[in-house]
């Protein structure tokens, strides 16, 4: 026989030390609703309430058993995943069921047009793509009209007219229109620039990745696509932004028998995007007020928005889109995580009918995006939402309730350690103060260097079996993203674990937390 060899770590290894270093480097075999069940050391199964959800990915629970039977009937009937360049009848299908709920939520009678993807972030990669092309777009057809105005200068100069070459270089028609093409080449290739609330989140590609807030994200990655600017949600800071983004291209124009050189706008913002609830800035609602404000400001401008829902879609807000809470419609909306029933990888991005550049179909392709498996799961996963006049959105809203209830009970009673409560319907977040100056050395290193949350989710997996994590750029705030599911003892066991986190929290006991 041949001996028994333990593999090095090959997948990941980094972060699985680091997860077992925290106490979460448990290897979970079987889930249900809102429970994963792991092995102990005799083999026994041991069950974990699972608050986090897929980071919001399972609304309807762990392996739904409506969702799972009617996978496995999709599978048995030989589903065809893969035939691209075809035709798909079930994806225009859910385009529409989204489309009926944009009417019904957002109040337009415009459709939007549906790119299909396979994660939240290539969701937001199409949003932004989408964004961009239409922007150079635009400076081509603008250049285009310049090239016309150029031609009638011509007409107007061979019946007489004369050029005022200010500010440009030269004295003839010809030098002048040399100069200006030359400075529109220079000033065309300008590069993009994106806009976005402070916190903001929107992934981890190559382009969504400059979207996100976090530097340590951003970083290392700056130079490799467009560059977002962070701003308050105020409209005098968004106006502030667009000014110091403003450029211009040059143009002629026939001013009687005069040829003057003009300016004309150049669009350099492709387009401000945003989360109605902030996830992991640490789930923050946007301000209705404001965000109006804003919009209105970005309207004059002509700046696209771009609504990322991908984790408060879905109804997990008690709507199917958390924007519908803040009068907020926007140019594009991203959808994903529960779009997949929990069992499938689905995303969409949503595109205004008006707006919509049909070459961008193109551009921009995917081997799984629409498959059958993955779309037919979505649209199944979407009708539950909408069954029964929507009573699954009603149910998030009530048990979403229930939840803030537990949270905001913690906040009143130990407003010493817990210095926040905030979220609507199943995206809530319980925020710690700051713990930088505790007694404890052990608090103020974990706390200092942004660890402390995880610490937080170690201590209450490994002496609760509950499951939570830190939002990921503000750590000092635990996430609660269960489904709809969710039943009043679990919310109470998750109270009776948090109250000895809080307990440990105000003795400054550190080493009970760290273990």
């Amino acid at each position: 026989m041949n001996p028994v060899v333990d593999k090095p770590e090959l997948a990941e290894p980094y972060m699985f030390a680091w997860l077992a270093a925290n106490g979460l480097g448990v290897e979970y075999t079987r889930s249900k609703k809102d429970s994963l069940f792991y092995r102990d050391a005799d083999g026994a199964e041991v069950e974990v309430l699972d608050l986090v959800g897929g980071y919001g990915s399972t609304i309807h629970g762990h392996n739904n058993p409506e969702l799972v039977e009617y996978a496995k009937s999709l599978l048995d009937a030989g589903t065809p995943i893969h035939a691209q360049f075809s035709r798909h009848p079930y994806a225009n299908d859910l385009a529409w069921t989204l489309n009926t709920i944009v009417r019904r939520e957002l109040g337009t009678d415009e459709h939007y047009q549906v790119i299909f993807a396979n994660s939240g972030a290539e969701a937001n990669e199409v949003a932004i793509k989408h964004a961009e092309m239409d922007r150079v777009l635009k400076i081509g057809e603008a250049l285009a009209e310049v090239e016309a105005h150029i031609e009638a200068a011509i007409a107007a100069a061979a019946a007489g007219a004369t050029v005022d070459a200010s500010p440009l270089p030269g004295s003839t028609l010809d030098e002048v229109v040399a100069a200006l093409r030359a400075a529109n080449t220079e000033r065309a290739a300008t590069p993009p620039v994106y806009l976005a609330p402070n916190g903001s989140f929107h992934g981890k590609l190559a382009g969504s990745i400059q979207l996100t807030h976090n530097v340590s994200y951003r970083t290392p990655f700056s130079a490799m696509a467009a560059q977002c600017r962070f701003l308050p949600l105020e409209p005098d800071a968004v106006a502030d932004a667009i000014a110091a983004e403003s450029r211009t291209l040059l143009d002629l124009a026939v001013d009687g028998d005069v040829i003057r050189v003009v300016e004309r706008p150049l669009p350099v913002i492709s387009a401000f995007v945003l989360e109605p609830i902030q996830g992991e800035a640490g789930i923050r609602i946007l301000d209705a007020d404001a965000l109006a404000r804003v919009r209105e400001v970005l309207d004059a401008a002509g700046i696209r928005v771009i609504v990322d829902e991908v984790q408060s879609g879905m109804g997990r807000s008690g709507a199917f889109f958390a924007a519908s809470h803040l009068g907020l419609r926007g140019d594009y909306i991203t959808l994903a995580k529960s779009l997949g029933g929990g069992i499938a990888k689905a995303a969409v991005t949503l595109i205004r009918s008006s707006i919509y550049r049909t070459d961008f179909e193109l551009l921009h392709t995917s081997t799984y995006a629409k498959d059958s498996f993955s779309t037919l799961i979505a649209a199944r996963a979407v009708d539950m939402l909408e069954a029964d006049d929507g009573a699954a959105y009603r149910k998030a809203a009530e048990r979403g309730d229930k939840l803030l209830a537990m949270l905001n009970s913690l906040r009143e009673e130990f407003g010493d350690v817990v210095k926040d409560v905030r979220g609507k319907g199943l995206m809530t977040g319980l925020e710690f103060h700051d713990l930088s100056d505790s007694e404890s050395d052990i608090l103020a290193e974990q706390a200092r260097g942004g660890l402390i949350g995880y610490m937080f989710s170690g201590y209450l997996l490994r002496e609760h079996n509950m499951r939570v994590f830190p939002t990921a750029s503000a750590t000092s705030t635990l996430r609660f993203e269960p489904s709809i599911h969710i039943t009043d003892e679990e919310i109470a066991r998750a109270e009776v674990g948090l109250r000895a986190l809080i307990g440990h929290i105000r003795a400054e006991d550190g080493k009970a937390l760290l273990g």
